[in-house]
């Protein structure tokens, strides 16, 4: 972490984190099964605290939040570990697993137009082509003929979901915003430690006390989800965005869909349509527009 890796390490680093994250939307899928959505996301961000704890003491990067950056570890906290994690476990019990992950991934079409209006930067032409592109493809996912309006869990799961990337991306344009004072990674400790105790709380208030069995393949989920899907995947986007350009990150990353819904297909038997298809297409390629029109913009 101190240095910056090779090229061919860092991509190496990047595709290990499409496959966890899109792995971990399989273990999430498990997990939301036998445990209550809150909870599920305090038990995951209380094994990544454990695991990050050991990472930062093992590196000498364990810092106490300066005041400056109280505010980003708040909104990190609130609007992605437990504002998005919480979101994506309630629309996991009501919607199939390929379909979340496509609306879960929709979080740069609301990024673009959100940083615009709050932060003032211009929408290229090409990120508004993208937008479109992406919007459109929403539209395929939901149009009458493949989305039953009438289903009142659909539409709650599907909500929750949208709702899931809106909240996600609020906290990326807050945090574009923000001077950072120590790293990222050397905040993700206290990040995952309050995401851990707020979702707790919560959860004692609405869920009550949790009576779970714990067999082995719902504690291996968490581990996967807890250990790789968060510390492990956090650790190395650190290390990737280091030394790889941000559009060679987020190109990439947009592969982690195309591994749930493989996996959606091959775990759990669901029927990839082809309107998910063209929806997902369209969607990835309105974010991969948007991405390269912001790479050419920033370079010009």
């Amino acid at each position: 972490m101190n240095r910056p890796v090779s090229h061919r390490a860092a991509v190496l680093v990047l595709v290990s984190v499409v496959l966890m994250w899109g792995l971990t939307w399989v273990a999430t899928k498990l997990i939301v099964q036998h445990v209550a959505p809150f909870w599920v996301t305090g038990i995951r961000c209380a094994l990544a605290s454990v695991v990050l704890l050991g990472m930062l003491v093992f590196s000498r990067q364990l810092v106490l939040p300066r005041r400056g950056d109280i505010s980003v570890i708040l909104s990190i906290t609130l609007l992605h570990l437990v504002g998005f994690s919480t979101l994506v476990n309630f629309g996991l019990q009501l919607v199939p697993l390929g379909r979340s992950i496509v609306l879960g991934y929709t979080v740069p079409l609301w990024v673009a137009p959100g940083a615009a209006l709050f932060l003032g930067e211009r929408m290229s032409r090409g990120q508004s082509i993208g937008v479109a592109l992406g919007l459109a493809g929403l539209g395929v996912m939901f149009n009458p003929s493949s989305f039953d309006w009438h289903d009142k869990n659909a539409l709650l799961g599907n909500g929750c979901l949208l709702l899931a990337a809106i909240s996600w991306a609020a906290n990326i344009i807050y945090v574009r915003a923000h001077r950072w004072i120590s790293t990222p990674f050397q905040l993700t400790f206290w990040q995952t430690l309050l995401a851990a105790i707020i979702s707790s709380i919560i959860a004692l208030g609405v869920e009550g006390v949790p009576t779970i069995e714990w067999t082995p393949l719902l504690i291996g989920a968490f581990a996967f989800a807890g250990i790789f899907g968060t510390a492990f995947a956090y650790w190395a986007m650190a290390v990737a965005n280091r030394s790889l350009p941000a559009v060679t990150t987020s190109l990439v990353l947009l592969a982690t869909p195309v591994v749930g819904v493989v996996c959606s297909n091959v775990l759990f038997d669901e029927a990839v349509t082809p309107s998910l298809i063209v929806a997902m297409t369209m969607i990835l390629g309105g974010i991969a527009t948007g991405v390269f029109s912001a790479a050419r913009s920033s370079s010009s």
